[in-house]
């Protein structure tokens, strides 16, 4: 089975990595254009460009897709497998493959469809999160479901999250084209009736209220991390909370009630919650003990 695989983060490549690795024949890469990064503005391939072409896998990075359906039917692909592309399909580029096309979304569908799956189960305190396997429709995330891996999120961050989801959906990709050789799979429709929807998360979306109970709290900083990052203002500067955990404690919200080598703990609306890594503005990610040892935070701060 020949197939087009469509990624561009580093979370992408683990799944094309997979096939490749299960001895199917991935005959070209779709990802986003290069893009300038850094403070000098060097043009960038993606993740999975460079992997792909360190693989000596063609790679097509379309400004639009949809505009260039004859060259990616040239490749006479049965199936195309996408994960975290980043462009819309359009029916024509649906219409190429004998087989269909099928997403890894890094949800249970039909839970979170949208761009922030993996910030959104975070955020809404979800005990389980996974990949679900569906063909690709024009409508948003809305297909039959092919398969669904599950797994437990357990207090960590979205970035801790995503390398095990990563995982899930590189084993999933090869289990899913393994169906599809098989002939016609059965998918499970989805229940519209259960859906929910994710938007884009910005920045503003990561500043902190401590007035909330601790357990919301905690989900916002963890669902951020470690971009946009989650935020306070600490003595008028801003301060990064990349990880927490909810604890016991009680005091004026947003006053740190200790800090020791354990971490900072910030009391919330009810309980409070334990700061274990956190960024100051221009420097880079610490323990929040050496934080303490560096005397940045110290028990009666306030956080606003």
């Amino acid at each position: 089975m020949k197939i087009v695989y469509a990624g561009s983060p580093h979370y992408a490549v683990a799944p094309l990595a997979a096939l490749i690795e299960a001895g199917y024949e991935v005959v070209a890469v779709l990802t986003q254009p290069d893009k300038p990064t850094g403070r000098k503005r060097v043009l960038t391939p993606t993740p999975v460009k460079e992997f792909a072409l360190s693989r000596g896998i063609a790679v097509c990075d379309f400004a639009r897709v949809r505009d260039h359906a004859d060259e990616l039917k040239a490749f006479g692909a049965d199936v195309m497998i996408t994960c975290a592309y980043g462009q819309l399909l359009t029916q024509e580029i649906l219409n190429i493959f004998p087989a269909g096309v099928y997403n890894l979304h890094a949800s249970l569908l039909p839970l979170y469809r949208g761009a922030s799956p993996i910030q959104s189960a975070i955020l809404a305190g979800e005990e389980y999160t996974g990949v679900t396997v569906m063909k690709t429709e024009l409508a948003l995330d809305c297909g039959g479901i092919l398969l669904v891996k599950r797994c437990k999120i357990d207090g960590r961050t979205c970035g801790e999250l995503s390398g095990e989801l990563s995982a899930l959906s590189a084993q999933a990709a090869v289990e899913a084209v393994g169906i599809l050789e098989e002939g016609e799979p059965q998918l499970l429709l989805q229940d519209e009736a259960r859906a929910t929807y994710c938007k884009k998360i910005s920045k503003a979306d990561a500043a902190v209220d401590f007035s909330q109970p601790a357990d919301k709290v905690a989900n916002l900083i963890n669902a951020m991390s470690p971009s946009p990052a989650a935020f306070a203002m600490l003595n008028g500067s801003a301060v990064n909370l990349l990880k927490a955990t909810p604890c016991d404690g009680s005091g004026e919200c947003g006053t740190v009630l200790s800090a020791d080598k354990r971490g900072v703990v910030i009391a919330c609306g009810e309980g409070a919650v334990l700061i274990s890594l956190l960024q100051f503005a221009g420097g880079k990610a610490i323990a929040a003990a050496d934080a303490v040892n560096g005397r940045k935070i110290k028990a009666g701060d306030k956080f606003d």
